[in-house]
């Protein structure tokens, strides 16, 4: 997160996880010349070495980056590399104000009525806002901003000469057009940074636990990989909660218009069409993943239930992604349009407004498909004793975030977004937990993992119990993280205010 948001920790903590990560590398490097290979080509040492080296090679980038004088990629505005902060935009038209030749043009955005916004007018507000802003910048650096940008200019140092050297002339030798293509990969790596971790920790609990062997190891990828993306639909449903998305409208807000976001910003597809295009995609995919553990053997009627399953998923997907069409919907309201010439006359003009629910997407279909799989699930029939209710504890899972979307869903329509900051309904941190709580069960409801709690006399409360718990802290390291990025931005911030000259 420091990263993402430019913090100058960001290498700070990135020299950090790595010399931990090293030291966990040398360990176990010592334990695996004293012990024989018990788990013999597992995944899980050759991607632990893959991902390390990709790692370093993020650090490395880090470093040119820090000794670097010019941009690694075009970064754009502030508010666009600050991840949307609607409370800013007043307080920088009003320095554009007093200063019309020290910034950039600015839009005239949604919530300007084109009052007050001339070289001459004031808006005491917002310059309160901005002495403020540069008091505290001011107060945090503890200088001038002509000092601070004289400090940091002379503080690229790790106080280690020869390394100072080396990335001092390397980082002077990219070229630019280099610059930016390490630039992006450095942000690539940046957002798969979480799905390597979260595939390490997977792969390592399977080679500790000497599971998914032979032919097993089908029905161990096939619950590892839908498990894992009901846990990362629960971490992204958590996000939108928290307002990661503002940007985009997903946070449960009004969507900000192209003036107030970038172009490709404002043009990403709502929440509701990506749920339903993933549900889609898992659908039209899994039809002909279903029969893989048993390939070339008779289908059973269990076979078929899957199969059912993921052609449910296709048709349901299908469906939410043309609610989400505007061209659809248009196209269905050409029963009730009239000529425009007839709409704009009369005393009933106002009748041919649009509702209020029309600005914001309420679609049932992601919900509605996840409530049947989990109603599925619960009566679903296994093997064992234990098995069945272990699926059934995922399967109610799921129904209860089937039902904590439908409040989301009655709240908003009752009183639809009218702001471009997050709502935060209190109902999608229950849908958070429980998709993210079924997720893990649905990965630990795999033949081996049921076999081995039946082996060692565990009922299947014992991984629901851990799994509560595990989520719960999860969910609050979560924010924590998420929190440490708002501090990291508001700091940012104020470093932004604090380098324009001459500010007031």
């Amino acid at each position: 997160m420091l990263s993402i948001t430019r913090s100058r920790l960001a290498l700070v903590a990135q020299l950090a996880f790595f010399g931990l990560n090293g030291f966990g590398l040398l360990l176990g490097t010592i334990y695996n010349s004293k012990v024989p290979d018990l788990y013999e080509n597992n995944l899980h040492r050759k991607l632990g070495w893959a991902v390390t080296w990709i790692f370093l090679a993020q650090v490395l980038l880090g470093l040119l980056k820090f000794y670097s004088d010019g941009p690694w990629l075009d970064e754009g505005s502030y508010e666009e590399r600050a991840a949307f902060m609607p409370v800013s935009i007043d307080r920088m038209a009003a320095y554009q104000q007093l200063h019309p030749d020290s910034l950039p043009a600015m839009h005239r955005y949604s919530h300007d009525s084109g009052q007050g916004t001339e070289p001459d007018s004031t808006r005491s507000n917002s310059l309160t806002g901005l002495r403020e802003e540069k008091e505290e910048a001011q107060n945090y650096h503890g200088s001038e901003p002509a000092e601070i940008m004289n400090q940091l200019q002379h503080r690229k140092s790790l106080g280690l000469a020869m390394i100072d050297r080396i990335f001092s002339r390397a980082s002077a030798k990219v070229p630019k057009q280099v610059r930016k293509f390490l630039g992006l990969l450095y942000d690539l790596v940046d957002r798969l940074v979480l799905v390597f971790g979260f595939v390490l920790i997977l792969t390592g609990i399977v080679t500790y636990g000497g599971v998914f062997r032979g032919n097993n190891v089908f029905n161990g990828l096939a619950h590892a990989i839908k498990g894992g993306i009901f846990f990362w639909y629960g971490l992204l449903t958590l996000g939108r909660w928290m307002g990661s998305f503002a940007d985009f409208g997903w946070a449960w807000n009004v969507r900000p218009p192209a003036g107030l976001v970038s172009a490709r910003k404002a043009a990403v597809p709502s929440a509701e069409f990506v749920e339903s295009f993933v549900i889609f995609l898992y659908g039209s995919t899994n039809v002909f993943l279903e029969h893989l553990a048993a390939w070339g053997e008779a289908w059973t009627a269990q076979d078929l239930e899957h199969v059912s399953i993921s052609i449910m998923f296709f048709g349901g997907g299908l469906c939410g992604m043309l609610i989400e069409s505007k061209r659809v919907r248009d196209l269905l309201n050409t029963s009730i349009s009239g000529p425009p010439q007839f709409q704009q006359s009369g005393h009933l003009k106002d009748k041919w407004d649009p509702p209020k629910t029309y600005s914001f997407s309420m679609n049932p279909f992601p919900g509605l498909i996840i409530l049947l799989l989990g109603l599925m699930m619960s009566s679903h029939h296994q093997h064992s004793v234990v098995s069945t209710m272990v699926h059934k504890q995922w399967g109610t899972l799921f129904v209860g975030f089937a039902l904590a979307r439908a409040v989301t869903y009655i709240l908003t329509y009752i009183s639809p977004p009218t702001s471009y900051f997050p709502s935060r309904p209190p109902s999608e941190l229950v849908t958070s937990f429980c998709l993210i709580a079924g997720g893990i069960i649905f990965i630990a409801s795999n033949k081996d993992t049921v076999a081995a709690m039946e082996r060692y006399d565990l009922n299947a409360m014992f991984i629901f119990t851990v799994t509560m718990g595990l989520t719960a802290f999860l969910m609050a390291w979560t924010i924590m993280v998420l929190a440490v990025k708002g501090w990291a931005t508001k700091k940012s911030k104020m470093l932004f205010v604090s380098r324009q000259e001459g500010l007031l």
